[in-house]
């Protein structure tokens, strides 16, 4: 009697305490801004690449600098395991107010930095370090905020309320986004390349404060708070969540089921093609962050209507449409996207292909981890480094052993061998070929182009609205939250994370623009057919036990 006495008092003081509509606004403006601070980096990765990896040359520059954006990614399923056992064992509100302050303290520490030219390598190793601080602060956070709200919905409305935490990480990319597009327009673009891109960062210090005071308006989560009073919390999370075959498989189904395939699509569909556009594209920073920002504000409001949706059909039909329409789609969508974007890029690819002809073992693998290999020692290292370092993409083909390598620009034949300086010539056959230095603002087609890139996050907001509400509905409340954050934070850090890394590296081997595009297709395929088979559906499955 004592026990359900206290446990009433508990729910009584959740509900007159605070109402729904707090929860949300409290839990959600918190988690935007820690997003906002997150993706700070992944913005201005180009310009990074020329303060902080200035030592290497362009190509490999940029994909080091997508490789220290994905550190912060690397390292969220071990914040996960950290905060996640904080969260079980003291509380649901305390631990990602932690994570918040390491989050707000590592992305105004970035604006601080010293760059390559003043401080070497140094420079990249203590923006590495930040990055992976910001990842573990990430990794405890968003499994507190989607549980702390998903434990306050009144059943059958659980996918609509934690549809507005799904919103926050695209919330805060297009916060990010507005503050990077209004200081560039205020101070201007060459200054804000040389110092006012350390602005972003330096606000994110008022921002904690607030996140910081909103949060702490915030009670205990009620079913938290009734587990402690019963003495029903876990003493040992983590081996109760992966030490037992019955709770680990679902974990693995949750990851290989659910989230990589949400991982990869948001991934893909955000900051994949914010990349794509900037740096394969060569449109230029503003132009970029103000369609990707107009595809974002079509887009968002679908996150609440999926998780509405999600309410009344289930959770696991969403999601893995949503994998399948993506798998389907993404090639003809990014063809379509250059078409759009730089039509003169595109009609150069159908009007005079390159294609580099040369021996096999003559060619060496277009990326260099280190960044000190100088990609001149054959014919097919000099043709296809100075074609990455121009941005013309290029197909392959196997020549004979000992052949010198050929490069084939529309009717233009060229045979590079060692000691030849292609770099020199190439840019004026590229240019008479079609091929342009950048994109033409006159003959961007930015209406279709922001519809493509609506139709990018309208994918993104089918796999990423419910996956909230379906993995705190998959595990018990006593192992929660180090349950659902891990299997969240290797599909999100781990497989999404590492996406444009990953793809960049494999378009800077073949030459193929789109050919990155794999990676994201093939995961997204694998989730679909586990999905299907063993994942369950947990709509209508109550969170108390």
């Amino acid at each position: 009697m004592a026990t359900e006495a206290t446990s009433d008092t508990f729910d009584d003081a959740s509900v007159t305490s605070q109402n729904s509509k707090l929860v949300i606004a409290a839990s959600s403006l918190g988690t935007i801004f820690e997003w906002y601070d997150f993706y700070l980096y992944g913005l201005l990765a180009t310009i990074l690449t020329a303060q902080f990896f200035s030592g290497v040359n362009e190509t490999t520059g940029f994909i080091l600098a997508l490789a220290a954006f994905a550190a912060g990614f690397f390292v969220r399923p071990f914040g996960a395991l950290v905060f996640g056992r904080i969260g079980d064992l003291v509380g649901r509100k305390n631990t990602f107010l932690v994570t918040m302050g390491i989050m707000g303290f590592s992305t105004f520490a970035v604006g601080l930095l010293p760059s390559y030219a003043t401080a070497g390598v140094l420079a990249p190793v203590l923006l590495v370090a930040l990055r992976l601080l910001q990842g573990l602060a990430l990794g405890g956070q968003y499994g507190g905020a989607a549980i702390y709200v998903a434990e306050h919905a009144p059943e059958g409305k659980r996918g609509f309320y934690t549809s507005w935490i799904q919103t926050t990480a695209t919330l805060g990319l297009f916060a990010t986004l507005l503050v990077v597009i209004g200081t560039r327009s205020a101070i201007g673009e060459e200054a804000f390349a040389a110092w006012g891109w350390r602005i972003p960062f330096l606000l994110s210090i008022l921002l904690l404060g607030v996140s910081l005071w909103i949060r702490l308006q915030l009670n205990e989560s009620p079913v938290y708070q009734r587990m402690k009073a019963e003495g029903a919390t876990s003493k040992a999370p983590l081996t109760e969540a992966f030490g037992r075959w019955k709770n680990l498989r679902i974990v693995l189904i949750a990851l290989l089921g659910a989230v990589a395939g949400q991982a990869v699509v948001w991934y893909t569909g955000q900051f994949y093609a914010l990349f794509f556009l900037e740096k394969t594209l060569k449109l230029d920073g503003m132009t970029t962050n103000v369609m990707i920002a107009a595809a974002l504000a079509i887009g968002t409001p679908f996150f609440v209507f999926f998780g509405w949706l999600s309410d009344r059909i289930g959770r696991k039909p969403i999601i893995l449409t949503g994998c399948l329409l993506a798998a389907l789609t993404y090639f003809p969508l990014f063809h379509a996207l250059t078409a759009a974007a730089n039509p003169a890029l595109a009609q150069a690819q159908a009007r005079a292909p390159v294609v580099v002809s040369a021996a096999p073992e003559s060619c060496s693998w277009q990326f260099d981890p280190i960044g000190k290999t100088k990609f001149n020692k054959s014919g097919c290292d000099i043709t296809k480094s100075a074609l990455a370092k121009a941005g013309i993409p290029y197909s392959s083909e196997a020549a004979a052993f000992g052949d010198r390598a050929t490069v084939t620009i529309g009717n233009q034949h060229f045979d590079i061998g060692p000691g030849d300086d292609f770099a020199k010539t190439l840019k004026d056959v590229a240019a008479r070929a079609g091929y342009p230095a950048k994109a033409d603002p006159a003959q961007t087609n930015y209406p279709l182009t922001i519809l493509l890139l609506a139709v990018l996050v309208f994918y993104v907001t089918m796999v990423y609205g419910p996956i909230a509400a379906l993995l705190v509905e998959l595990f018990p409340a006593r192992i929660r939250y180090t349950s659902m954050s891990l299997p969240y934070h290797i599909g999100n850090g781990w497989f999404g994370g590492f996406l444009p890394t990953i793809a960049f590296a494999i378009v800077a081997a073949t030459g193929n623009i789109y050919s990155g595009l794999w990676y994201p297709v093939i995961i997204a395929v694998i989730t679909l057919v586990v999905g299907l088979f063993f994942l369950p559906e947990t709509r209508g499955k109550s969170v108390e036990g």
